[in-house]
């Protein structure tokens, strides 16, 4: 396999592209994991774009809750295509050169999406938190207006926030190995290739990480310590039950959200040298929300499956 080298005005030999090498371990053979990514794909992209179509047609649910479910929908499809496409080119047409630039998008990209994400889950636990312990307020507090507010500074704020990852990836100084043991460009599986020192790029992720997405966790957690306190201090047994319905769904992605977040900077920290599982872990971790997000909303939301019978009567009656 041809290696792209450039020689720099300091006479070393400096990579001008990365070869994405796929899974560690299973290369022969990996290829056949091709088809359930791309059947993950489609259904992350069909599954989000129906939730966009339904949440615009149905006016009943035409309210926050369901606007911000209609905001995860476009961050997942924009997480699940910033890595999806690459790899099945790597998988189908062994497309496994990737330029520089293209490289340190891609990593810009994933946190960017990463962090969105996260955020839009603070979000929604606001949004729970409102609707429970303060019901007659609702109205007055989660309105169209701050709804606009709230997504406009979560853009700005992943956007400018992870800045720092790439900018810093891309001052370090490739001068042999262009070979990535992975799937997708990850920020420290990029910089392991460095032959100067990588730990100002581990330990600024490491900051980001944790002071975005640990902070969106702490208030979510302190969002949903407040729930569950008014939710015990109901008389009715069945309004508690049918409070906490309405958080369920969100819990489990939550849960599944930050467990793989905790798992993937576990490893990142030990510093081992690349395997199959932390990098199967890492790509799945991408793909699987995007499309596990609309199916747990759909089955635990009636208002929404009635929103989808609604879509799926219309678009018979057109025909």
């Amino acid at each position: 396999m041809s290696v792209a080298l450039k020689i720099s005005n300091s006479s070393k030999f400096q990579v001008s592209e990365f070869i994405l090498l796929g899974f560690p371990g299973i290369h022969s053979w990996q290829h056949w994991l091709s088809l359930p990514l791309a059947l993950l794909y489609l259904s992350a992209i069909g599954a989000n774009i129906l939730i966009l179509i339904t949440i615009f047609q149905d006016s009943t649910l035409q309210q926050p809750m369901y606007y911000f479910l209609g905001i995860l929908s476009v961050v997942d499809m924009g997480l699940a295509t910033t890595i999806t496409p690459k790899i099945l080119a790597i998988f189908w047409f062994n497309a496994k050169v990737i330029s520089l630039s293209e490289c340190f998008a891609q990593i810009y990209a994933i946190h960017c999406f990463v962090g969105m994400e996260s955020g839009i889950f603070l979000c929604m636990a606001f949004d729970r938190y409102v609707a429970i312990c303060h019901p007659l307020r609702y109205p007055s507090i989660v309105t169209s207006a701050l709804i606009m507010k709230i997504t406009l500074f979560m853009v700005l704020r992943n956007g400018l926030f992870v800045i720092p990852v790439p900018v810093l990836a891309a001052q370090r100084d490739y001068c042999s190995r262009n070979e990535i043991d992975h799937c997708l460009c990850s920020n420290l599986g990029v910089t392991s290739l460095a032959c100067d020192d990588r730990r100002p790029n581990s330990i600024c992720q490491l900051v980001l990480a944790w002071v975005g997405m640990g902070s969106d966790l702490s208030l979510i957690i302190l969002s949903y310590s407040f729930i569950l306190r008014c939710v015990l201090r109901l008389s009715s047994t069945e309004a508690a039950s049918k409070a906490l319905s309405t958080c369920s769904s969100h819990l489990i992605l939550i849960l599944f959200f930050y467990t793989v977040v905790v798992v993937i900077s576990v490893t990142h920290l030990a510093e081992t040298k690349a395997t199959l599982v932390p990098v199967l872990l890492n790509v799945l971790h991408n793909i699987i929300p995007p499309a596990l997000n609309p199916m747990v909303y759909a089955l635990r939301t009636k208002e929404l499956r009635a929103g989808f019978r609604k879509v799926f009567y219309l678009g018979l009656e057109k025909k």
